[in-house]
This record gives structure tokens, C-alpha cells and sequence, in this order.
């Protein structure tokens, strides 16, 4: 079962860190089962409830999962080991488009925005008890969320989108319990997922946003929550059209149990329409992240929700960081309020660059996807083969495998720093680069 590893300790915080140790060495690895619960309680010398508290932990830190009467075994992705280390090396001189960046050139001056901030804070300095949201923020924030179709609920404020989907999901939901993720899909959700002891059930993507028919087969399945991203889809650069809106409300109207959350990153660099989901289930969260209109470092999102949801999330806060700082809160209210980032300019920029590379690997025979944002997906066979050929012609882009579960191969081109003149060349290396190489005959 465990090989010729023994376990050991003699409290549940013993045992559980022997193990976990044992993994991240890589005594213990993904798939081997451990002993069962009164067997090792035996071996130890210690109460079954013991070993039963020291699963139990091991499940929270989604080191291990149960699967039922086939007992606990070791995740087959320990969050121990996220997608984030997958990067890809630029070479000297090569050109860096893995990151998802947006185009610094883009990106507002924070300096007047920053200044008004803190001249309003030095004629009231924010202090414990203080309404932890700034005023000026819920007011512009909740109309466009009216604009835009986002049912009305109480507002709050988070440090970023990732922040919020963690707050989220902790609020409504146990280890083991299983939560439908878009495949291909953002990383760092897929690793967050796991590392809160959930497990993922993947939903299809096309350009239209998750497959309503894949939705419906993990929710009947047991999926308690869903992740969903309304535009600018990370990586395939997909779009919920109305169409599929509607498919996917049908499906979550049959289960209004569900804790919907919508990630709208993309507010302020797409012009496509939003199609929102929310309203349809008793949970739901909504969230508008700071982070690609006005800068990655602004580390600030607005969290719209149900009344309980929002609450839950206000008071784990307040255990917590207490509130996201007004000074910040208050800097992205003066972007906001100033028109400090075209928005329209913004949106055909990234969409003129985005069009021009799809448009050009389309002229190679090369398919690509990219709808909305600042990213392009392009399906290869082989892209470990793919990355490696396109960095030795100087180009790096993130593979695949750092966005998927089940979905085939890809590699994502984040295009917002190309210019018109990159776009013949990198085309031509990326259908260079995807194409099998030719078969070798030996003699």
C-alpha cells in the first residue's frame, strides 16, 4: 500500500504533518492509498478518532481525498504542487508572451489618482470601526453592475478575484465537497480548487462560454458550486453569448442549490456584452476585479452577492485583514470616476492585435480561439513540443497544461504587448511550431 514507508506519530497534528512531509519529499505519492483508519490507529498504538482527525486535516489541506469504501489515498495533483511552477524560461533577446499581462502602455498613471486618495484620507484618516467600503466606490460600482444586468444585492470589497473565490467557497462549502471549473481554465483556480480539499469536475469550453450539456452532467453528478468567467475567458479568450447564457441558466434553475460564481475580469478591456448567470440560484457571487484595466498591483475587486454570501464573506474579513485599505479602495475610485482608461480604445487595441494573430494562423491553417481579451488559445498535439520549438525561435507562451484537467492540448499566446509588425513572424513560428515533426527513416 505505502511501500516501504512507515508512518508515525502519536497526535492527529503528528501524523498529519509525517505525511504530509512524506508527500512533499516524495516518499508518498500521488494515487497510493493509505492505511485504513483503525488498521493505523492500531499500528500506532492510538485511538482510531486520532487517525480519523488527522485525515480529516490532511482532506482540508487537499493533501488527500476519500473516496468513499475504497478508502484515502494521495491526491493525484497535491496542492502542493501548483501550476505556477510550470513557467517556461524566455530566451535572451526572445520575446515574453506567457505572462497574461496586460499592455503597460495601456495602464493609467496611478501618481494623480494616488494623491487625491491620500488628500482625502488626511482630511479623514480611515480608523477601526469606519465603514470598511468606500461610499464613493459601491455608488459607481453598483450602477454599472444595474447597467450590465447584475441583480441588486449588498456590495463589498476583496484584495482581487482570486481573494473573493476563495472567500466564496469557504463560506458555502466542506472538504470533499466537488465544484464545476471551466476546462481549459484559469490556473490558479484550478489549483485553488484542490487546495481547499474540493475536488473538479471539468466543463467543457468553447467560444461561447462553458457547455451547458457538460454543466448539467457534473451538477447532477454531485458538483455543489460553479466557477464561471463571463468574458475574456483565461485562456481561450471565450465570451458567454446570450444564447449560452440562457442554456446555462435553464440548467442552474434546475439546481438552485448551486453556489454560482461569475468572474468578470474582463470589465474595462472588452467590449462585448455581459451576459450574467446570476439570479437563478440562492447563492451567488459576482465579482469586478481592478486588475487588468488599472494594473495587476491595484489588488482590489468589487464582490456583489446574495445577502447571506456577502455577509459571510464581511465577517471572515473581519476576522482576518479587518478590510481592503481605503487609501486603495479610494485610488480606484478616482480612476474610475475620472475616465482615467478608455475603455472602448482599450478593447480595440487588444481585440486589433487579437484579430490580426487569429486572422494570420487562420492563412497557415493554424485554428485558433480568442473571442475576447488579451489571450489567444491555440489547440496543438504535442505542446511540450510546441513551447520548446517557438522558444528556440525566440517566442515564449505558456503551455497547456498550466489551464487544463481533461481538455486536449493547447498553448496560450497572451498578445497585449504585440505589435503589427510581430504578427507575421509569430504566426509564421507558431504554425511551424505546432505541425508533428517529420517522421525520421533510418537506414
Amino acid at each position: 500500500m505505502l511501500g516501504e514507508y512507515r508512518i508515525t506519530g502519536r497526535g492527529a497534528a503528528e501524523i498529519a504533518a509525517d505525511i504530509e512531509e512524506a508527500v512533499g519529499a516524495g516518499e508518498l505519492e500521488p494515487g497510493q492509498s493509505l492505511p485504513p483508519m483503525r488498521e493505523l490507529a492500531t499500528r500506532l498504538g492510538v485511538n482510531p478518532n486520532t487517525v480519523a482527525a488527522a485525515y480529516r486535516t490532511l482532506r482540508e489541506r487537499g493533501v488527500i481525498e476519500t473516496a468513499g469504501r475504497r478508502g484515502s489515498r494521495i491526491r493525484p495533483k497535491p496542492a502542493t504542487t501548483g501550476r505556477a511552477q510550470l513557467r517556461v524560461e524566455v530566451p535572451p533577446g526572445g520575446r515574453d508572451l506567457s505572462t497574461g499581462n496586460p499592455d503597460p502602455a495601456l495602464l493609467p498613471r496611478l501618481a494623480p489618482a494616488l494623491a487625491a486618495a491620500a488628500e482625502q484620507s488626511d482630511r479623514r484618516p480611515a480608523l477601526y470601526g469606519d465603514d470598511p467600503v468606500d461610499a464613493g466606490l459601491v455608488r459607481i460600482a453598483r450602477a454599472e453592475l444595474d447597467a450590465d444586468g447584475v441583480p441588486a444585492g449588498p456590495l463589498t470589497v476583496t484584495s482581487g478575484a482570486l481573494d473573493t473565490i476563495e472567500r466564496v467557497l469557504i463560506a458555502h462549502l466542506r472538504a470533499g465537497d466537488t465544484v464545476a471549473v471551466e476546462d481549459p481554465g484559469w490556473g490558479s483556480v484550478l489549483d485553488l480548487v484542490p487546495a481547499l480539499g474540493l475536488h473538479t469536475a471539468p466543463v467543457r469550453v468553447d467560444d461561447d462560454g462553458p457547455r451547458a450539456d457538460d454543466l448539467r452532467r457534473a451538477l447532477e453528478a454531485g458538483a455543489r458550486a460553479l466557477i464561471v468567467t463571463g468574458r475574456a475567458q483565461n485562456p481561450t479568450g471565450a465570451s458567454v453569448s446570450a444564447t449560452r447564457a440562457r442554456a446555462l441558466r435553464a440548467v442552474l434553475r434546475d439546481h438552485p442549490g448551486t453556489l454560482l460564481i461569475e468572474d468578470d475580469h474582463g470589465h474595462g478591456i472588452v467590449d462585448l456584452p455581459l451576459h450574467p448567470l446570476a439570479g437563478v440560484t440562492r447563492h451567488w457571487a459576482f465579482v469586478r476585479s481592478a486588475a487588468k484595466t488599472y494594473g495587476p498591483d491595484l489588488r482590489l475587486a468589487v464582490l456583489a452577492g446574495d445577502p447571506v454570501t456577502v455577509d459571510r464573506v464581511r465577517g471572515r474579513q473581519r476576522l482576518g485583514p479587518g478590510w481592503v485599505s481605503l487609501l486603495l479602495q479610494r485610488t480606484v475610485t478616482h480612476l474610475w470616476t475620472a475616465g482615467a482608461v478608455d475603455r472602448a480604445a482599450v478593447a480595440r487595441s487588444y481585440g486589433a492585435r487579437r484579430d490580426a494573430l487569429v486572422e494570420a494562423l487562420a492563412e497557415r491553417g493554424v485554428t485558433a480561439h480568442g473571442r475576447s481579451g488579451m489571450n489567444v488559445w491555440v489547440p496543438v498535439p504535442d505542446e511540450t513540443g510546441a513551447v520548446a520549438r517557438l522558444v528556440q525561435r525566440g517566442w515564449a507562451v505558456a503551455p497547456g497544461a498550466h489551464f487544463r484537467i481533461a481538455s486536449p492540448q493547447g498553448i496560450r499566446v497572451t498578445v497585449s504587448t504585440l505589435t503589427a509588425a510581430d504578427i507575421t513572424p509569430l504566426a509564421d513560428a507558431v504554425a511551424a511550431a505546432v505541425r508533428p515533426s517529420p517522421a525520421r527513416v533510418y537506414g
